[in-house]
This record gives structure tokens, C-alpha cells and sequence, in this order.
């Protein structure tokens, strides 16, 4: 197996201020076409018209069951959207993200146990342990783990994606334009295409590693200057270089999840899924 040569980082690297935002960033061990992708990534919102690769389609799933899975499980399936009428329809589904339409393709990732299911009832035996909220997190989360290899490996391709949340506004709308079976559950999507180079992507700054390392313990800040340290500000500067309108990290938060109506219908998950075949006991 032949490994890519790393070369030592440091905290002036572009890929690294660009992540969070600042030229003092703890530097990295080393920084290789690897890391280069990862510190690289941008959510793409806007898409040209033109169609994916050939085989792009086979090829992203193959990244995805490359993703490691509980048990091997493997509590996950995904539907590809690509007719233009469907795409229109998600559009409307997740609260007018009109870039589900531009891309070409649009994956649906679902928490599925029905294939368990299916194979315990064809062999004449009972799975009562999907019936538990331990097996939905397998599916999500396995779910999760395999469309992250995709967003990893789209750029190799050419192509950009960003998560769509909002598939959980309108959960049983999904289903039936899916056409998913009881104990599938649709918990995100991803649009993928080609980005647009008129409309370039930036890379987000995130919160200092401060913020989110915690060595041993759980260490509690008392204010939130130590909580987030200067990040309201650092994403007011990029909120501005964007054109983008200016908040504060630690009010957009408190903001979005503020009260039952800030979820935008996701304050009902627990009984779309029960609806979906998933007891959650």
C-alpha cells in the first residue's frame, strides 16, 4: 500500500484560517491531499444544470458502504431523486431550498430496518429489538456515517453537495413521494452536482477547537466568551465578506432552537416515526 508523504502544517496555512477563521489557529501535525480535502470543505448551494459523470451515481454509493456500520448491520439505504418532477416536489417539501431543483441528483437517506425485517419474517422468526430507539440511532447514525463518505468523495469527481435538514419538516409527505415502507425512515438528504464557478462556495468558519476538545472530562465554561471565545465575531467578519446578514454565533442557536415552532414541524418527529413503523420503546 503506497502512503501520500504529509508535510508539517502550520497555523498561517490558508486551509486552516479559512476553518476557523483567524491566522493563530493551533497548527496540525501534518497536512496531506487528505486533510487538504476535509479543512477544504464548503456546503455548495448553487449548481449548474449539467448532468453528473458517468457511473458518479454507483460510484458515491460504493463510497458510502465503504462507511463503517454497527455490527455490520448495515441499517441504512438511500433513494436516489432524479426526475425533475420529484426534485420540484422536495423543493416544496423542505421549505423552498430551491438548489434541490438546479442539481441533478438528490439522495434521500433513510434509516432503515425494513430490510431486517423482511429477511427475520421471510425466515419465519422476530426481530423485537428494531422495535427499540437503540436500533433507530443505528440506522441514523449508519446513515449518517455513509453520506459523509459521499460529501468526502464528490470533489474527487468534481462535484459538491450540501445536507438538507428540512426532509424532516414534512416527514410523511416524503414518504409518500418516496415510496418508503414501515420501519424506513427518510432522516436527511444531500444535493449533489456540479457547483456553479459563478457562485463559488467559502469555506464556514467553526468554533475555535477550544470549544469542542475536551481532554478527560467534560470541562464546563462559565460565560460564553469562554464558551465560544471571539467566534461571534469571527462569523460576523464572514457573514459580511458574503454579503451575508450579520448574527451572532451564540443568538442564531439559541434562536433556531428556541421554542417548538423554530423546528418547523420537526417538533412531531417522534410521531412521524412512530406513524413509520419505528415504536421507539
Amino acid at each position: 500500500m503506497t502512503t501520500t508523504a504529509a508535510t508539517p502544517s502550520a497555523a498561517a496555512d490558508p486551509l486552516l484560517r479559512a476553518r476557523y477563521g483567524r491566522s493563530d489557529a493551533a497548527p496540525l501535525a501534518a497536512l496531506n491531499p487528505v486533510l487538504d480535502n476535509l479543512l477544504g470543505h464548503r456546503s455548495v448551494r448553487a449548481f449548474l444544470p449539467d448532468a453528473l459523470p458517468a457511473h458518479a451515481l454507483e460510484t458515491l454509493v460504493a463510497a458510502a458502504q465503504s462507511a463503517p456500520s454497527s455490527s455490520n448491520l448495515q441499517t441504512w439505504s438511500v433513494v436516489a431523486v432524479e426526475s425533475p418532477e420529484a426534485r420540484a416536489r422536495l423543493v416544496e417539501l423542505t421549505g423552498n431550498q430551491k438548489h434541490i431543483a438546479q442539481a441533478p441528483l438528490f439522495l434521500a437517506w433513510l434509516a432503515d430496518l425494513s430490510r431486517i425485517q423482511r429477511i427475520a419474517e421471510r425466515a419465519g422468526r422476530e426481530v423485537a429489538g428494531t422495535a427499540y430507539l437503540e436500533a433507530f440511532l443505528l440506522g441514523a447514525i449508519d446513515a449518517a456515517l455513509a453520506a459523509q463518505n459521499v460529501v468526502a468523495a464528490a470533489p474527487s469527481l468534481g462535484l459538491g453537495t450540501v445536507f438538507a435538514g428540512a426532509l424532516r419538516n414534512r416527514p410523511e409527505e416524503v414518504i409518500e413521494l418516496l415510496g418508503t415502507p414501515r420501519g424506513a425512515f427518510p432522516v436527511f438528504g444531500l444535493v449533489v452536482g456540479v457547483p456553479d464557478p459563478a457562485r463559488p462556495a467559502d469555506v464556514k468558519p467553526r468554533l475555535p477547537q477550544s470549544a469542542v476538545l475536551h481532554r478527560e472530562r467534560y470541562r464546563v465554561p462559565a460565560t460564553n466568551a469562554e464558551e465560544v471565545g471571539d467566534y461571534d465575531a469571527v462569523l460576523r467578519a464572514f457573514q459580511a465578506e458574503q454579503g451575508l446578514p450579520q448574527q451572532d454565533w451564540t443568538t442564531l442557536v439559541v434562536n433556531r432552537l428556541q421554542d417548538a415552532k423554530a423546528l418547523h414541524g420537526r417538533d412531531r418527529l417522534a410521531e412521524a416515526l412512530r406513524h413509520a413503523g419505528f415504536p421507539l420503546k
